[in-house]
């Protein structure tokens, strides 16, 4: 048999009235499917488990079993519940119609019948037969490809884990290591100072080498902070937070650990406003982005705060007067390591605007920098109200 003919639609007659069952089988042949004519419903069901058929039109009335309990049997078949029933009956009441679809039958066709009805009704449930299994085939497809790519998704996610512990204890352990050399060149150094007379250019000396020591290892601190932020992109609680507390402490830490020289910082502004994010990390982000601050400030000048608090958002404005970002370096301003220059005599920003700027991210805020006129910068960050 061709490939084309095993394309055909094959057709299953059963009906008990042999002139109905001869004049439908040569019809429906002269049409160009592929028909079997049963005379009853046991053989029907046989040939049908062995062969299922696309269309099966099925008499009700007939001996031993009948057409309903033919079609009932079809259905319970896993096989042959698909497989589109048209019956055939000189049966009209609505009753048994309604049996019949009951039955699970997807058509009634009254006898005496025309047969352009007959052939018009099996080609519109050929049609919709294939277009049901076009569309189960479509779904087992997409199933299949969801399956395979979220196992896919599973294994790279996993790696992705793993590489994430690999870079983080990685970091940690070069932090670790650059910590023990470190500290030792710091005490032998204090020690030397120590040891050494004191007068002016030994006391600018210490004050210089206390600076260094504090930003090598401050550096250290704010590059493993970033790098578990970036990298692990791990779940942070977060909860309400005082921010008038978290502005005094940035304050006192910027001022204390990275003044710059000449350059004031604050006061902190007063407030009774609680924000989103935790205490610690929201601090950390104000004294980095205080830090940045003080880089554009001109000696005898002072980095100022001012909030603007409304009921959604906290605005805080950092402002500086002194020196601009160039504009070529605004749109990249808060990316790691982008500006790998010193902009001003303030010295060079290093981490601490990304560090603010990913602090302020993880706490659900933003951050944006301009420049002024006359020269000077403000940092923009909106912090969530919820109190």
């Amino acid at each position: 048999m061709s490939v084309m003919d095993e394309a055909t639609p094959r057709l299953m007659i059963v009906d008990d009235t042999l002139d109905s069952l001869q004049v439908l089988e040569e019809m429906l042949t002269e049409q160009g499917y592929r028909v079997l004519a049963l005379p009853d419903g046991e053989m029907a069901l046989k040939a049908a488990s062995r062969r299922p058929p696309d269309l099966i039109l099925l008499d009700v009335l007939m001996p031993g079993l009948d057409g309903f309990q033919v079609c009932a049997r079809l259905k319970a078949d896993a096989a042959l519940r698909d497989v589109p029933v048209l019956f055939l009956s000189a049966l009209s009441a609505p009753g048994d119609k309604v049996r019949a679809f009951k039955a699970g039958a997807v058509d009634y066709i009254t006898k005496p019948f025309q047969f352009e009805e007959v052939e018009a009704r099996v080609s519109a449930h050929l049609r919709l037969r294939h277009l049901q299994q076009e569309l189960a085939a479509h779904s087992e497809a997409l199933e299949s490809t969801v399956r395979q790519r979220t196992e896919e998704l599973v294994e790279a996610n996993a790696r992705l884990a793993e590489l994430d512990q690999a870079k983080s204890d990685f970091l940690s352990i070069v932090a670790h290591e650059l910590r023990t050399p470190l500290n030792g060149l710091f005490n032998w150094a204090e020690m030397m100072l120590t040891d050494l007379p004191s007068t002016a250019d030994t006391q600018e000396c210490s004050r210089g080498f206390a600076a260094a020591r504090r930003r090598i290892l401050s550096l250290i601190d704010d590059a493993m902070l970033l790098a578990r932020l970036q990298i692990r992109c791990q779940a942070i609680d977060m909860y309400a937070s005082d921010l008038a507390p978290i502005l005094a402490e940035a304050v006192d830490a910027a001022d204390a650990a990275y003044h710059a020289v000449d350059v004031a910082i604050g006061p902190a502004p007063t407030t009774t406003a609680r924000v989103h994010g935790q205490h610690e990390m929201v601090v950390r982000a104000v004294r980095a982005l205080l830090v940045t601050a003080t880089r554009f400030a001109l000696p005898g000048s002072t980095v100022r705060l001012t909030l603007t608090p409304d009921d959604l958002v906290v605005r805080m404005a950092i402002e500086a007067s002194g020196y601009a970002v160039p504009e070529l370096e605004l749109a990249r301003f808060f990316e790691v390591f982008a500006i790998g220059r010193t902009l001003t005599p303030g010295g060079d920003v290093g981490l601490a605007p990304a560090l603010g700027r990913c602090l302020i991210r993880a706490s659900g805020g933003q951050v944006a920098i301009e420049n002024l006129d006359p020269p000077g910068v403000r940092i923009t960050v909106l912090l969530r109200r919820l109190g």
